[in-house]
């Protein structure tokens, strides 16, 4: 068979297949074609080489703003996407029903790195997030849309895979809840799910999992004090194990003030791992202390969690979480999205949102992107 690429030699980890190994991953037509040993590419093939390195499924940042010149706190996605190695970004809410069509024409359908989105339940979406300017969208209940917003999702299936929306004390004021329950409604009756966004109470980390269903996203989910889900003594809440228990997922989100490494740690200790490891990228973390997404999965790497599970953490995990279970995965025949990632040892100094460095001992980070069978870099 004629492949149109191949990346030699690396170790390939694929967590919903179990493998673990050396072996050659070869495109053709935008899809995987075959996973071996020895494979052998014809004239036209493009070889990679790699080596040394590890290739993992297109990895899934779920926790991204990409509304890129359509929203002050967007970001790059094709700058992004190549820095992070990320086959597919979704966009979290940096849109809302009154300017998801320019988001769409723009920038998701340009761009040759799959982009989906959660809608915001704000008609205008995140529209204030700057340095010099913040404005909490879910603090005037005049801006929920939810009759806009069921429209736009029905219209957007394909790009549209739940609905945003943000609560707490920066981003909803003394509105409460009443913005997520605003947004489960159009949740419910498009059949999708909702990722609610928290910071610091009112509303209380407690309440909002109280309103989360079965595939709702808690994202910020390891937030430091307060609205931590750690509790007094230093164990993961209760209820944010029934939350779990009741299959709602939770995302850590790191972004510009959203991760602690002492909340990690004591989730970690308690063996409460997270579902979904994000970054949060936008344009006031990418330069800290998020960075991108394989910083933000050093830091759990450097923490303790196994390498497997924390790839899996943006791989399937993800994929799951937004109903597109054909994303996530290295097999022949599937999608052909992968990442190619550099593992290096040494002394790495990384910080969370309250500044406190940890020096980790190792460090992952992006050296090649393949996206619907083509490098891109």
């Amino acid at each position: 068979m004629d492949f149109d690429l191949i990346l030699r030699g690396g170790r390939v980890i694929d967590p919903a297949s179990g493998l673990d190994g050396v072996r050659d991953v070869a495109f053709a037509g935008g899809t995987v074609a075959a996973i071996g040993e020895g494979l052998a590419g014809g004239a036209a093939t493009e070889i990679r080489d790699v080596a040394g390195h590890i290739v993992t499924p297109g990895l899934i940042d779920l926790h991204t703003h990409v509304y890129w010149g359509g929203s002050a706190i967007s970001v790059d996605p094709l700058h992004y996407g190549k820095l992070a190695g990320c086959s597919t970004l979704v966009d979290t809410g940096s849109a809302g029903p009154g300017n998801f069509a320019g988001f769409r024409a723009h920038v998701i359908a340009p761009c040759p790195i799959r982009i989906l989105a959660y809608l915001h339940i704000s008609f205008a979406g995140v529209f204030a997030f700057g340095r010099r300017i913040m404005v909490g969208e879910s603090q005037d209940i005049r801006l929920m849309a939810p009759r806009d917003a069921l429209e736009v999702a029905e219209a957007n299936r394909d790009v549209i895979v739940g609905i945003k929306v943000r609560v707490g004390r920066r981003a909803s004021g003394d509105q409460g809840v009443a913005p997520l329950r605003s947004a489960i409604q159009v949740a419910e009756a498009a059949g999708l799910s909702v990722m609610a966004h928290i910071d610091e109470p009112p509303p209380d980390y407690d309440e909002v999992l109280a309103l989360l269903r079965p595939g709702d996203v808690l994202t910020h989910a390891f937030r430091p004090f307060p609205n931590s889900p750690v509790g007094g003594d230093g164990k993961a809440r209760a209820t944010v194990r029934a939350a779990r228990e009741k299959g709602v997922i939770f995302d850590i989100a790191h972004g510009q003030g959203s991760f602690g490494f002492g909340t990690a740690r004591a989730m970690l200790a308690d063996g409460f791992e997270p579902d979904v490891i994000s970054s949060d990228v936008h344009a006031l973390c990418i330069d800290g202390p998020a960075y991108d997404l394989p910083t933000t999965l050093s830091k759990f790497l450097c923490l303790g969690m196994p390498l497997e599970r924390v790839i899996a953490s943006a791989s399937t995990a993800p994929a799951d979480a937004v109903g597109r279970p054909e994303l996530g995965r290295l097999v022949p025949g599937g999608v052909g999205d992968a990442t190619v990632l550099a593992l290096d040892e040494g002394a790495f100094s990384y910080r969370d949102v309250l500044g406190e460095e940890m020096i980790g001992d190792r460090r992952l980070s992006a050296k090649g992107l393949v996206a619907g069978g083509r490098w891109i870099g």
